[in-house]
């Protein structure tokens, strides 16, 4: 952790009039926490949320720009990703390299193609889809090149668009966040250049999601705010696609505002995502017009998140056997996204690890990992389950602890 961050942390106390005791008290934390925060130590994320919130300020006000500590060697990303790379960014000298020859789909083998690559990365497919991605944005961009009618073009400048959006999304998944900012901005560009309010906005979504990844909360609130403002549909009248990426936004504002300590923002975003989410009537998805799957289940495993982040375990286990989550309306609903669903359980599993059920919380770890083994890989949540289990864990690991710890890349 930078110096830095340290320091602040311990001039906002001192500021405040406050030792670390009673920092601590107001935070909710130990003091050891504190005090570790304050010696340069790393903490996660609602540590430092509960620190600003007892502060009286903004999360992001605890960090501050600073030399990053050194990163495990990435050599094995980079070289998986060297067909991506060249596509995203290829050599730039004084003159523009020439153009490979590739064969010129049409537009609508392009965007089937772009479903199907979409269809993979629901399925947690993340092999395959990092196979298809060169071939669809060489193809979109080769279609794109040789359009010469004005209204061709801008068709396939959408298209385009949604090539780079899904690129977006899996780079973002698989947390390569400079080369997902790349793809998403190309996106969000190339559908403004296109007239398409409507594409440009899932590409925002998912902006959205990506500077919240990168703690850069204020920014993600604030562009979600002013998209969802933008676009906000005429209730009466909306289609399920402007629902959905209204809904998605507010529930961008509400993710990065819980980050930020801002409640009443969080509140307000919740409330606004929930009337999304009704005037859907049940979960939906359309690869075409929205970002992810949405609708009441989705919107109500995002309020279970925030009770997450505040480590409130039965408020957590609550919501699971009532409203839109319970099995029975789950049945009627449809369940959210993979990737949602799934974070939803990592969530539980933490809630009873809190509450010192290891095994429930291995029960759902196990599911996941049964359904999603490469995605679990990628998740800072799950690791923090299995870490807090390593630490707190007072009889023997059982056999099942050991495996998913090293399936996490954790020492038993």
């Amino acid at each position: 952790m930078s110096p830095q961050i340290s320091n602040n942390v311990r001039s906002l106390r001192r500021r405040a009039g406050l030792t670390q005791e009673e920092l601590a008290q107001a935070a909710r934390l130990s003091v050891t926490t504190v005090a570790g925060i304050e010696q340069g130590s790393s903490a996660r994320m609602e540590s430092f949320a509960r620190v600003a919130q007892a502060l009286r300020v903004d999360t992001e006000s605890l960090f501050a720009p600073g030399t990053p500590s050194p990163a495990p060697d990435d050599k094995g990303n980079r070289q998986r990703l060297i067909e991506l790379r060249r596509q995203l960014m290829p050599p730039v000298g004084l003159v523009d390299a020439p153009v490979a020859a590739v064969t010129v789909a049409s537009r609508k083998d392009l965007e089937a193609q772009i479903d199907a690559t979409h269809a993979h990365y629901h399925a947690d497919d993340y092999d395959e889809v990092a196979r298809r991605l060169p071939g669809v944005l060489a193809g979109t961009a080769a279609a794109l090149y040789a359009t010469d009618d004005d209204d061709e073009r801008q068709a396939m400048l959408s298209t385009h668009a949604r090539a780079y959006m899904v690129t977006g999304k899996y780079l973002t998944q698989v947390r390569q966040y400079d080369l997902a900012y790349h793809a998403l901005s190309a996106g969000i560009r190339d559908a403004r250049a296109a007239e398409d309010q409507a594409t440009a906005a899932v590409g925002i979504v998912g902006m959205c999601w990506l500077l919240v990844r990168q703690d850069r909360f204020t920014e993600a609130q604030d562009l979600a705010a002013t998209t969802a403002e933008a676009v906000e549909p005429r209730m009466s009248t909306a289609t399920a696609g402007q629902l959905a990426v209204w809904g998605e936004l507010a529930l961008r504002v509400a993710s990065a505002a819980v980050r930020n300590g801002r409640k009443d923002d969080t509140e307000s975003a919740r409330k606004m995502a929930a009337s999304a989410a009704a005037a859907m009537g049940r979960e939906r998805l359309s690869y075409r017009t929205q970002w992810a799957v949405f609708g009441p289940a989705t919107a109500e495993v995002k309020k279970l998140e925030d009770l997450s982040l505040k480590k409130d375990a039965r408020g957590v286990l609550r919501g699971v056997d009532e409203g839109p989550l319970k099995p029975s309306a789950l049945k009627t609903l449809g369940r959210p996204s993979a990737n949602n669903w799934n974070r939803h359980r990592l969530d539980v599993a933490r809630a009873h690890v809190i509450l010192g059920s290891h095994q429930d919380a291995m029960d759902e770890m196990k599911g996941v990992r049964a359904e999603a083994p490469e995605w679990i890989k990628h998740q800072s949540v799950a690791r923090h389950v299995m870490q807090d289990i390593l630490k707190h864990r007072k009889r023997t690991l059982t056999k099942d602890m050991r495996l998913m710890a090293t399936h996490l890349g954790l020492s038993g």
